[in-house]
């Protein structure tokens, strides 16, 4: 009699591990259905649009101060040099200083930033991970830069 209560038992907590092991796994499937839509629609906002950014065809030449944005961690300003009708450099006169990881991330954000804005001849950047504020801040201040040299 005890080797059937074992069999039983060992049955029933053998079915209740696998009922729970396929509630997991549906619950985890439904998280990462989740997570990937996220991600995609991250991703295709990022993307830049003709519908969603203002044009920069010919600038007018001249030095160009962006408006001071709040960047949470500290404030972000840039200029926009244009030469040529062209976005050809962008100096950043603030950025977040207060803490060392701050002067870290934009130590690595600020030339990507720059590369890729002068690239495109557009505020138009991917944001760079770590430095979300910092690169959305540089966006609103080099897009106020732009405009003033918009023709």
């Amino acid at each position: 009699m005890g080797v059937i209560k074992k069999v039983v038992y060992g049955a029933a907590s053998l079915s209740v591990l696998i009922i729970y092991s396929l509630s997991v796994r549906s619950e985890q499937s439904k998280v990462d259905s989740t997570v990937s839509r996220s991600k995609n629609t991250h991703l295709a906002s990022n993307n830049i649009s003709s519908t969603d950014s203002p044009r920069y065809g010919t600038l007018k030449n001249g030095n160009y101060t962006g408006n001071v944005v709040d960047a949470y961690y500290g404030n972000v300003q840039v200029a926009a040099v244009i030469s040529g009708g062209k976005l050809t450099d962008i100096e950043f006169l603030q950025t977040p200083n207060g803490e060392q990881e701050s002067i870290f991330i934009n130590q690595q954000a600020k030339p990507r930033l720059k590369q890729e804005a002068i690239k495109s001849q557009s505020p138009n950047v991917n944001t760079i991970s770590g430095a979300t504020f910092t690169t959305q801040a540089f966006k609103e201040s080099l897009t106020s830069a732009l405009s003033q040299a918009n023709v």
